[in-house]
C-alpha cells in the first residue's frame, strides 16, 4: 500500500520547498496557525495528512513511519519536486529521517518541531498503558496534551485538541503508528550524516525539549542545531506559531 499519493495541499509559490508532516494529535490542519505566518513569496510548503488522518482517515494501510515516509516522498512526485526540504512535527519528525535515507539527494535539509529521534521514544510500563490507552479514551489523550505543555492552559484549550484528534484520526491508524514511532530503533543509519537540521523545541516540552535532543539528534547529526522556543511547549505550531515561522524561514533561507 505504500507510494499512493495522499491528501495534501500547497501553500506558497516560491523556490525553498518544504514537505510538512504532522504529529499523533493532528492532521494537517493543526498547522493552520503557523500557515499564518508563513511568506509564501519565499517559500512553497505542502501540508500532508498521513494515512488514517484528516482527509485520509479512510485510507487503509500498515501505519508505520516507513509508509508514511512513501507517502511523502510520492506527494513531492506529484508535485514534481527534485529537492526539498522537510518539516516534521513529533511523530513527523521520526518519518522525515526515513525520508532522508530512502531519497539523500533529494531531502536537503530537515527542520523537526520537537521531533521524535531515530532512536524512538522509549516508554516504561505506565507510559505505555497511557499512550497506548489513548486510541480509545479521550481522557488519556488530554493528559498527554496537558503533560507535554507543561500544564499552562485552559481546560478549553486542551479540550479543542482532544476533539480535533478523535475527529480527525481513526484509532486504528491512532494506535498503530505508536507503535512505529516510539519503538523503532533505526539512530544506526543516520549516525553521522551530514545534512543540515534545525531542531526546534519548546522550553515547556518536558519529553522532547532540549535534553531529548541533547541526548539523539545532536548527537547523530553534526550540521545540527537546537533553538528553543521559550513559551511553547510541545505543540510550538499551536502554541508559538509566528516565533516557529520565523525558525523556519530564517533556517530555509541559509
Amino acid at each position: 500500500m505504500s507510494g499512493r499519493v495522499l491528501p495534501y495541499d500547497v501553500q506558497g509559490s516560491g523556490p525553498r520547498r518544504a514537505l510538512v508532516l504532522h504529529n499523533w494529535f493532528g492532521d494537517r490542519t493543526s498547522f493552520a496557525p503557523l500557515r499564518a505566518h508563513l511568506d509564501g513569496d519565499t517559500g512553497s510548503y505542502a501540508f500532508v495528512d498521513c494515512r488514517g488522518y484528516g482527509e485520509a482517515i479512510d485510507s487503509d494501510g500498515e501505519f508505520t513511519m516507513e509508509e508514511v515516509a512513501a507517502d511523502a516522498l510520492a506527494v513531492a512526485d506529484d508535485l514534481g519536486w527534485d529537492s526539498f526540504s522537510v518539516i516534521g512535527h513529533s511523530m513527523g519528525g521520526k518519518a522525515a529521517q526515513l525520508m532522508l535515507l530512502d531519497a539523500p539527494d533529494r531531502v536537503r535539509s530537515l527542520v523537526g518541531i520537537s521531533p521524535v529521534s531515530a532512536a524512538g521514544f522509549p516508554l516504561d510500563g505506565e507510559s505505555w498503558e497511557l499512550f497506548a490507552g489513548a486510541a480509545e479514551e479521550p481522557a488519556n489523550r488530554r493528559v498527554i496534551i496537558d503533560t507535554t505543555t507543561g500544564g499552562r492552559y485552559d481546560a478549553a484549550w486542551l479540550d479543542a485538541l482532544v476533539e480535533r484528534s478523535l475527529a480527525r484520526s481513526s484509532p486504528t491508524a491512532f494506535r498503530a503508528y505508536l507503535d512505529s514511532w516510539s519503538r523503532t530503533d533505526f539512530h544506526h543509519r543516520v549516525k553521522d550524516n551530514p545534512t543540515p537540521v534545525l531542531l526546534v523545541v519548546g522550553a515547556h516540552d518536558p519529553a522532547l525539549g532540549e535534553a531529548a535532543m541533547t541526548a539523539g539528534w545532536l548527537q547523530w547529526y553534526p550540521n545540527a542545531r537546537l533553538e528553543v522556543l521559550p513559551e511553547a511547549g510541545h505543540y510550538a505550531p499551536e502554541e508559538t506559531p509566528e516565533a516557529l515561522a520565523a525558525a523556519i524561514e530564517a533556517f530555509l533561507a541559509a
